[in-house]
């Protein structure tokens, strides 16, 4: 094997062979494009273009030399749809495809299917050339391209080097699912709570019976006229020296509490930053009445419920995935 210190100085020089025999390959590649999209090229070229242009890209990008990947993309994507474009029109002459917008379409796809952003590449290409007759068909190619390039590989063009290497990517730049579901939907309702003026004595009585409810480990504490005062938990009763102390006595207070429309992730942090593992959550009207828990089990199981619903979607796109490659060896483990 070769070592990889010389790999730059290989794919250079084959990029530098493939530019004798096909010269629109080297450079940025802006006027490619241009004629591209405006039909300047036959299709005899645009086919030449896209095959020699996908080699030197390839083989440039495989040896890590240096360079980009939007401007190769445009001219790759481009030269295969008037290549499709011209195809299509061969099959369905009545179709009446212009193969300039073939190529548009073509080159918002490849991006589209290499970035997996596929608004942004369906609104940059219309933004650029303003066709409106062509938005239809960069929707639809854009769209096919991004589901082939999520059946086809884990991560995108984009970040695949750096997934080999062992750096982590965040999955899709997915939004906090925690902060998309709002308490009420994994709080423990109704509320179970002790009266504030009850004896430890009491509460001990009442947890001991097995009664429903008293399974809990802590329980808001409200006073007579149903204002939530406190938090007490097992822990604060077996603390208790005088089975006559008033739970208020032994009560954490004020509670640390959140509102019903609070999100799970507020909930998280507040948990974490007050040190508690359960949150008396209060009403939208009424910020004093405690109308259910949320614990720390609450919240780990809405999370593995998102975490069932992933694998359940990760299990089913893994059936039209190709098997995952073995993992390369990084330049440092070659040397």
């Amino acid at each position: 094997p070769i070592h990889w210190m010389w790999w730059p100085a290989l794919g250079g020089l084959v990029v530098g062979l493939v530019g004798l025999v096909a010269p629109r390959t080297l450079g940025v590649g802006y006027d490619n494009i241009g004629d591209l999209v405006a039909g300047r090229l036959a299709v005899e070229a645009a086919v030449v273009l896209f095959a020699w242009k996908l080699l030197s890209w390839t083989i440039a990008l495989g040896s890590g030399t240096s360079g980009g990947t939007l401007a190769p993309l445009f001219t790759i994507g481009g030269g295969l749809g008037a290549a499709l474009g011209a195809l299509a029109t061969h099959v369905f002459p009545g179709a009446g495809i212009d193969p300039r917008i073939a190529a548009l379409v073509g080159m918002a796809a490849l991006f589209a299917g290499a970035s997996r952003a596929v608004l942004a590449s369906v609104i940059f290409a219309f933004e650029t050339t303003l066709a409106p007759l062509a938005l239809l068909p960069l929707l639809g190619g854009c769209t096919a391209a991004f589901l082939v390039s999520c059946l086809a590989m884990r991560n995108s063009i984009m970040t695949e080097k750096i997934a080999r290497r062992g750096v982590r990517v965040p999955a899709e730049y997915a939004a906090d699912y925690l902060d998309q579901v709002p308490v009420r939907d994994a709080a423990s309702t109704p509320a179970v709570t002790v009266q504030a003026e009850m004896s430890a004595g009491e509460l001990a009585a009442w947890l001991g019976s097995g009664a429903p409810g008293t399974e809990h480990q802590g329980f808001p504490v409200c006073d007579a006229a149903g204002t939530l005062v406190g938090v007490v938990t097992r822990r604060d009763l077996a603390r208790a020296r005088d089975s006559a102390a008033k739970v208020a006595t032994l009560a954490t207070v004020p509670a640390v509490s959140i509102s019903e429309d609070g999100t799970l992730r507020e909930a998280a942090d507040l948990m974490t930053l007050a040190g508690v593992g359960r949150l008396p959550v209060v009403a939208r009207s009424d910020a004093r009445r405690a109308i259910g828990v949320l614990t720390r089990s609450d919240l780990l199981s809405a999370h593995r419920r998102r975490l069932e619903e992933a694998h359940a979607l990760r299990r089913g796109l893994d059936l039209f995935r190709k098997p995952a490659r073995s993992e390369e060896k990084t330049p440092a483990a070659s040397s």
